[in-house]
């Protein structure tokens, strides 16, 4: 959520920045600004009334060693006056922060500068394409008619087994799927990243400290006995490792990697641009994560977009890199590159990585800080990025690497598979 001392700094320039996205935020920052006036003044009458307690508590003790007992009395009196108001006060301020904090789950990331203006994805900026598109033969098939042919993938027997949008691997379809989540980790672990595997269900305070709650619920699948939620993203547990935790400013950066399943609804998915593995209900993903100085974080955010174009170009896929404009932007994130892979038999562009700076938000709401040169407790920034989600992958590398005599595999991916064609 918001810093609102900073939000305080340019409530102006906030709601310009805000309205990027699409949407007015000025009755929220206004309201905001607001409950914390009336939280700071109640502050000041509290303090007033402590101060006020107090001293007269020093003055009963002085009054009693006088032996002027009846005095006292009169002023105990007062302090039990004092005290009952003291009480109303500090429930009166707790309601107000919890108010405050309503309010502030409510108000997205103020938008980086850079952030161009745009109603959805078609408004996303291009910034770069790479790769060579492939010349498919002329009986050339998407995915899931690849996956039927050669016994890869078996979505029937998911319906079967679970329903629609959780998909069975199964032979060279699964030695594959395996190939590639041993390639994404090796690769983040040659990069310094430290390998983690998290828990795949989170409490409610994870999903609150990395966003998802509770702006997401209607896409987490929720355990309602037990109040734990299926993490829609490797970002939310491995990201809440740092919650409630002060780091060194010495000890920057923190670099994490973690593969896990992902778990999301995708409530009124449908249609052919769903098709197969173009949208899953359960999905695997290698995500990056990096907790980062303040000063370093946007240098941090290329460094991440060139590790997963290095991946994309070992896999020998064509892609392209977007920045995403206000009305496409995440709710937490102040900017997101989007790098999508081409595929060949379906003729268009299928996401496979977000990569975004979260800046302080993530960090406000896990209470992630470090002690600055001077000593003082500030914010850290957060990362993260998938490095890479496997299924759209998987497509691509299916449809593009087809021929008549079956699949070729990329060679960066051979060493892990064990063969180097998928034939019938």
């Amino acid at each position: 959520m918001l810093e609102i001392n900073k939000l305080r700094e340019n409530v102006s320039g906030a709601i310009e920045l805000l309205k990027t996205r699409n949407k007015d935020f000025t009755s929220e920052v206004n309201s905001v600004i607001a409950a914390d006036d009336k939280r700071k003044s109640i502050q000041v009458e509290l303090d007033a009334t402590l101060a006020e307690s107090n001293g007269l508590s020093k003055q009963i003790g002085d009054l009693f060693k006088s032996g002027k007992a009846s005095e006292a009395q009169e002023l105990k009196a007062k302090t039990a006056v004092l005290k009952e108001k003291s009480h109303a006060l500090k429930e009166e301020m707790h309601s107000m922060e919890k108010q405050i904090k309503e309010i502030l789950y409510l108000i997205p990331n103020v938008p980086n500068l850079t952030v161009p203006a745009g109603k959805d994805d078609s408004d996303n900026a291009k910034i770069d394409e790479e790769g060579t598109m492939p010349d498919l033969h002329a009986e050339a098939l998407p995915h899931w008619e690849i996956a039927d042919k050669y016994g890869l993938i078996d979505f029937e027997l998911g319906v079967k087994i679970t329903g629609a949008g959780f998909p069975v691997y199964r032979g060279k379809g699964a030695k594959l799927q395996r190939a590639l989540i041993n390639f994404f980790i090796d690769e983040a672990s040659d990069a310094g990243y430290e390998e983690v595997i998290p828990p795949h269900l989170v409490n409610e305070a994870s999903g609150i400290g990395t966003g998802q709650l509770p702006d997401k619920e209607g896409q987490m699948y929720h355990t309602e006995v037990d109040n734990l939620y299926l993490i829609p993203t490797g970002e939310v547990p491995i990201t809440n490792i740092y919650r409630d935790v002060i780091i060194k400013e010495s000890e920057f950066s923190h670099k994490l990697c973690g593969y896990t399943p992902c778990f999301r609804r995708e409530a009124g998915s449908y249609g052919k641009e769903v098709r197969g593995l173009n949208r899953l209900h359960q999905f695997d993903k290698v995500e990056i994560v990096r907790v980062e100085h303040p000063d370093n974080s946007y240098a941090v955010l290329d460094e991440m977009v060139e590790h997963i174009k290095g991946l994309l170009r070992k896999l020998e896929l064509p892609f392209r890199t977007l920045r995403l404009c206000g009305g496409d932007l995440g709710f937490t994130a102040a900017l997101t590159f989007d790098l999508e892979v081409y595929s060949a038999a379906q003729k268009r562009w299928l996401e496979v990585s977000s990569v975004s700076n979260f800046e302080t938000y993530q960090a406000n709401r896990l209470k992630l800080r470090f002690k600055n040169s001077e000593g003082k407790s500030q914010l850290a920034h957060t990362l993260n990025g998938s490095a890479l989600a496997l299924p759209r992958i998987l497509a691509a590398l299916l449809e593009n690497n087809q021929d008549e005599k079956g699949i070729r595999i990329p060679e960066a991916l051979v060493k892990y598979t064990r063969f180097d064609y998928i034939t019938e």
